[in-house]
This record gives C-alpha cells, sequence and structure tokens, in this order.
C-alpha cells in the first residue's frame, strides 16, 4: 500500500488521488498552516508550531538562496557557504540568513539588500508593468489587501482581511497578521523593522506606486498592512523608539533605550 499526503496553501487544497487497479492508493489532504490543536498561533512567549506544505518551502528557499548572497556567511565573490539543496531550507533557517544579512550593515544598507532581492525575483519591467494594472485607487488597494493574506501566509503566518480608513474613506485594504511568524521567531525588533516593516513599505510605495503603511504591535506581535496609506517618515514612525526584546532576542542590548538596530 502506498500512502500519498499533499502539502497545501490554507486557500486550496489538492485532490485526493484516485485507487489505481493493481495498487491500492491511500490519498490524505494536508494544508498547509499551524500545527497548534488550538489551530490559532501560541500566546505571547511561545513559538507557534508550524506545518509547512510544498509552496511554503519552494517560498522559503527562494528567498534564503536570494539573501544567503548577502548573507555574512557568504564564500569568496558572494558565493553561497551553507552547502543546501534547494529544499534543504526551513524557516528557521530562512531567519538565520536574515539575521546574517543584518551583520555588518547600516540600518539603511539592510533595508537595500531587501529592495535588491526583491527585484531580483521579479521580470524585467514587473515594477512599470504592476503601476500600470494597479494604480493607487482603491480597488487597487483592496485588491492587493486580498491577495497578501494566501501569498504572504508563508512568511507571516495567519491574516485577515479588515476594514480600515483611508484619506477619511472606509475600505477593506487592511490585513490584520494576528502573531508575525517573522518576529516570533527572529525575536528581534531590528529585523523586524529593517528586513521587513521598511522595505516592504518602500517597495510598494517607491516601486509598485501603491502606498503601504505596516504598524507592528510589539506587545503582542501583530502587526497592521493598511494599503493605501502613505507611509510615515522613518523619524516620525512609533517603531524608531522601539526599544530590544531583551527576552527573546539573542543579540539584545537590555540596557538600550532603542534597539541599537534601528539607530546606526
Amino acid at each position: 500500500m502506498i500512502s500519498m499526503e499533499l502539502s497545501c496553501l490554507p486557500s486550496s487544497c489538492f485532490p485526493v488521488p484516485r485507487r489505481r487497479r493493481g495498487c491500492h492508493v491511500v490519498g490524505s489532504v494536508r494544508c498547509a498552516g499551524i500545527a497548534e490543536p488550538s489551530g490559532v498561533p501560541a500566546p505571547m512567549g511561545q513559538k507557534t508550531q508550524y506545518r509547512d506544505g510544498f509552496f511554503e518551502k519552494a517560498f522559503m528557499s527562494l528567498f534564503a538562496r536570494k539573501m544567503e548572497k548577502f548573507s555574512a556567511g557568504r564564500g569568496e565573490g558572494g558565493k553561497t557557504s551553507s552547502g543546501r539543496a534547494f529544499w534543504g531550507w526551513d524557516y528557521d533557517g530562512f531567519v538565520d540568513v536574515s539575521r546574517g544579512v543584518m551583520v555588518g550593515r547600516s540600518r539603511k544598507q539592510q533595508q537595500e539588500v531587501v529592495r535588491e532581492v526583491l527585484l531580483s525575483m521579479l521580470p524585467p519591467g514587473a515594477p512599470a508593468q504592476f503601476r500600470k494594472l494597479f494604480p493607487p485607487t482603491r480597488w487597487a488597494a483592496e485588491f492587493n489587501a486580498a491577495l497578501t493574506v494566501p501569498f504572504f501566509h508563508w512568511l507571516v503566518g495567519p491574516s485577515e482581511v479588515v476594514e480600515v480608513e483611508v484619506n477619511g474613506v472606509k475600505q477593506r485594504s487592511g490585513v490584520h497578521i494576528k502573531k508575525c511568524r517573522y518576529l516570533e521567531n527572529s525575536g528581534c525588533v531590528g529585523m523586524c523593522v529593517n528586513m521587513c516593516k521598511i522595505p516592504t513599505q518602500d517597495f510598494f510605495t517607491n516601486e509598485f506606486g501603491l502606498p503601504l503603511t505596516m504598524n507592528p504591535n510589539f506587545e503582542d506581535m501583530s502587526c497592521d498592512m493598511v494599503y493605501g496609506q502613505v507611509p510615515p517618515p522613518f523619524e516620525e514612525d512609533p517603531v524608531s523608539n522601539q526599544p530590544c526584546y531583551s527576552e527573546y532576542c539573542s543579540v539584545a542590548n537590555p540596557s538600550a533605550k532603542i534597539c541599537p538596530k534601528l539607530v546606526t
């Protein structure tokens, strides 16, 4: 008897295989997502367990291999040195590579690396095409919010579209991330801000022409994304004064009033 187990994104599942003549095939469909018995992210201070499927692992591997070229563990000439095969990456490995990118780089340099990685994953002319397809309208903001839930699941965990107010208009262009997987696994305020929040905001706002503001909540590790809302300058953003996660970050400076990675 051959047992087949198929993994999939939360929004879709593969059909169960049929029995074949002469061979008893049992098909079980397993949707990727949270592996916690409760079905929701673990409480603050505890690490949520995930069950990653084919697509999640593919994205992890793709991003990790791209970022590894900029990591502190790279070899001569920028060559990667982990020796991992494409499918040898998991989420912890992806976070470790992100942490390596921070080493020896300023806040601006870290953000520039993420920008280069994102651009390298797009075909030539993609940003210009995006601007044509999705001008900064309410429809474009709501459409991208809806896409974020399934396509960002591998990176941030479960999320949902919510109603927000943008320039006095209520619209469903907000995404509430229940407990960010990236922040939870890294435990680092600097990585959250420099490797995710700021470069993602800048990429959508400046490269794609669709404003995006991300508001992480460091009290419970949730985050709110607001498509259509222009992000404030870093100096005026509340995250610019955020201290380290002294209990969770391996490189935290408990005595610093502001996370050192947000200053330099």
